[in-house]
């Protein structure tokens, strides 16, 4: 077998399975890498809150050795329409990237919509 060049169904049927469950499992998630900066603003402005472990997924796709982190980041662009990191989901839905996460805390959306969503 050699290198894979596009996913198998059951990758991304295992993708699907992996980002619904965490998205639905937690008030809020993030799929990231650790080396991204903008990966590194969205989880400077959530930590700003101090958000309880039980309600916070910081998901690293660059550390995980179970899923492929490209079949997830492409389960990701057919959810968000995009599959650049970070990924941002709260309340179960889409919210943004680095960049809006960062400006939602500094407008006070963000902390409307924790609050709003019972993760504050």
């Amino acid at each position: 077998m050699g290198g894979r060049s596009t996913k198998s169904a059951e990758e991304m049927a295992s993708a699907k399975e992996f980002v619904d469950k965490m998205v639905n499992g937690k008030k809020v998630v993030v799929f990231s890498k650790s080396y991204c900066p903008y990966c590194h603003k969205a989880k400077s402005a959530l930590q700003s809150f101090k958000l309880p472990a039980e309600v916070l997924e910081w998901i690293e796709l660059d550390e995980r050795g179970d899923l492929d982190g490209d079949a997830i980041q492409d389960y990701l662009l057919s959810v968000t329409g995009g599959r650049s990191v970070p990924r941002v989901f709260i309340g179960g839905k889409f919210f943004g990237g680095g960049d809006d996460t960062a400006a939602a805390r500094k407008n006070g959306t963000l902390e409307k919509l924790l609050k709003d969503t019972g993760a504050l």
